[in-house]
């Protein structure tokens, strides 16, 4: 019988996501695909250290431990077959157990996600976390850039996902507002429409997944712990509170920060991933927890 798929939390990650591939990625921006597949060729025995998005991964097949199958992860990845034996030695090394592998010589690889049932999928490439927005996943860039010190042998048992609510969770309708009309306007809009739940962003199948999956074990020993971290404050956190519980979501915990920078509070949360549309708010937290930036959907923003 063919592996299903469609019971799973399906995560595709990039091999500059896994990895720490910025030189060699120089190399290919800089010198073109002859001199990057000979680079990675020559290396082929040289272990990469890990990146951005390894702890994550490591974190998710941690919930496949004693008998639960729940995580797939597949390295999705523009490489070629011949220039991806250094990526599949080093998942060796770390003993990373991903096995299946999307590589597309160059080609987009936003038509492969919904083949392979993806429901996270993360890259450094912004045309290709573009692409997959634009297809209904929910995707984020890497910030791969992060000066964070990435430990392959940490043995995490909970991971802590956070996310940011409008433009992630819920759609951009009311950071729109924000943006054209003031916060004055935003405050009453949502007060107005407190009843009515927001509409879902990209990232809203994600915890719907992610919610069915803690629901599997007690709640204090669930693998996954979430987390909003949000830019609202009442009047405007009434919305968000009733659109999660029309859902039926749960959300570990919830901060309304009011504009206080989130950099701390993730700290404190111990994110191992955190998901924000705005670059500020990504700068500003990528050097203390590994952060990634969705864009608006069909670019617009």
């Amino acid at each position: 019988m063919p592996l299903k798929l469609d019971d799973k939390l399906v995560i595709g990650v990039s091999s500059r996501a896994l990895f720490d591939l910025e030189a060699e990625n120089r190399i290919f921006e800089e010198e073109g695909l002859e001199a990057y597949s000979a680079y990675q060729i020559e290396r082929e025995k040289e272990i990469l250290k890990p990146g951005t998005a390894f702890p994550l991964v490591k974190a998710l097949q941690n919930l496949n431990a004693d008998g639960n199958d729940l995580t797939e992860i597949i390295v999705m990845s523009k490489n070629s077959a011949d220039t991806s034996l250094r990526i599949f030695n080093s998942i060796e090394h770390y003993g990373l157990n991903v096995s299946r592998a999307a590589l597309v010589g160059g080609a987009p690889i936003s038509p492969y996600l919904n083949a392979f049932r993806t429901d996270l999928f993360l890259s450094a490439n912004e045309r290709d976390v573009q692409e997959a927005i634009d297809a209904n996943i929910a995707a984020g860039i890497i910030c791969s850039q992060t000066p964070l010190p990435i430990r392959a042998d940490d043995d995490v048992r909970q991971i802590r996902i956070a996310f940011d609510g409008d433009a992630v969770i819920f759609s951009d309708e009311a950071e729109r507002i924000y943006r054209e009309k003031g916060l004055r306007a935003f405050e009453a809009h949502e007060q107005e429409n407190a009843k009515n739940p927001l509409p879902e962003g990209p990232f809203a199948k994600l915890l719907k997944t992610i919610s069915i999956i803690q629901q599997r074990f007690p709640k204090d020993t669930a693998p996954i712990r979430t987390a909003l971290v949000t830019a609202r404050n009442a009047p405007a956190h009434e919305r968000v509170i009733l659109t999660l519980r029309a859902w039926n979501v749960r959300i570990d915990e919830v901060f309304f920060l009011g504009g206080i920078a989130k950099t701390e509070v993730l700290k404190a949360f111990g994110a191992h991933i955190f998901f924000d549309d705005q670059s500020v708010h990504i700068d500003s937290a990528s050097g203390s927890v590994p952060s990634a930036r969705v864009p608006y959907k069909n670019g617009n923003g």
